[in-house]
């Protein structure tokens, strides 16, 4: 029988992946341990709904960019087809062409240390002292990108090797309490890259990560382990708090600092580490 309690927790749950997915709090440390605080269990297929919940935030802020990538990435493969030349002069005069390249050069980091490092730290790195742990890390490594953070690199003179150490850097955040997008902007504005394009970089960045995560557990979808209206209530409050998490930090990264996401991490990992050795 499904309560009151039941999707009210299903709704938090939503909230705190849309918020965590794209602030950068990390979304693996918040979500190992939101369920024990509020002592429910989530299965397979209603984190698979959270994940697709928060995909459908990132098309519905992106749409125009990701239209933009799709048809710059098609022109590119038409100029490829007239010469290596041609392709390459098309990198570096249209923004569009660049852009795509850019995304994809940096996936693929991100896809060879997803499958190499998933399962070993998943089995080696459990346990919130863990969690506590990355997300102090998180903090020191958002504190530090704000101390080195004057650059103003965009799309036409950011080069494919600093997408390939954006990639690595996303390709890390396996580890739990390790922000994917605190990872991403952060290693983005040591590069040099400026700041609201170092935020959407890193957020079109992760629509790569986030559809294969959801491809892989789409299996999971069919082990339906929740009722429909729980997950229902997860998924509207993922799309809806996702969204508004995107919107937030694409302001706030143009004015704000980073700080208050760092002392955030560092206040939860050192209460996470307490709560790890006493309970």
């Amino acid at each position: 029988m499904i309560t009151i309690i039941d999707i009210i927790s299903a709704i938090i749950l939503g909230a705190v992946q849309g918020l965590s997915e794209f602030l950068p709090i990390s979304s693996s440390g918040h979500l190992a341990l939101l369920p024990h605080i509020l002592g429910v269990e989530t299965g397979l297929a209603f984190d698979t709904v959270l994940h697709i919940g928060t995909l459908l935030a990132i098309f519905s802020f992106f749409w125009k960019d990701i239209m933009n990538l799709i048809k710059g990435f098609l022109l590119s493969l038409i100029d490829l087809t007239e010469g290596f030349d041609t392709f390459k002069k098309g990198l570096t005069e249209v923004p569009e062409k660049r852009f795509s390249w850019l995304i994809i050069i940096g996936t693929i980091p991100t896809g060879i240390l997803g499958i190499l490092l998933k399962d070993a730290i998943e089995n080696t790195f459990r346990g919130t002292a863990f969690i506590g742990f990355f997300l102090i890390v998180t903090g020191l490594i958002l504190y530090y990108s704000e101390r080195h953070s004057s650059g103003n690199i965009t799309v036409s003179n950011m080069s494919f090797t600093q997408s390939v150490i954006i990639g690595i850097c996303q390709g890390l955040a396996v580890l739990p309490g390790i922000s994917r997008s605190g990872a991403t902007i952060a290693s983005g504005l040591c590069l040099g890259l400026e700041r609201e394009y170092a935020a959407r970089y890193s957020f079109l960045l992760s629509i790569p990560a986030v559809l294969g995560a959801g491809l892989i557990q789409i299996k999971d979808i069919t082990t339906i382990d929740a009722p429909l209206t729980v997950l229902l209530a997860g998924f509207v409050s993922s799309v809806i708090f996702g969204y508004l998490a995107i919107k937030l930090l694409m302001k706030m990264i143009k004015g704000w600092s980073l700080d208050i996401f760092a002392y955030y991490c560092w206040i939860v990992g050192a209460l996470t580490l307490i709560l790890s050795f006493i309970l």
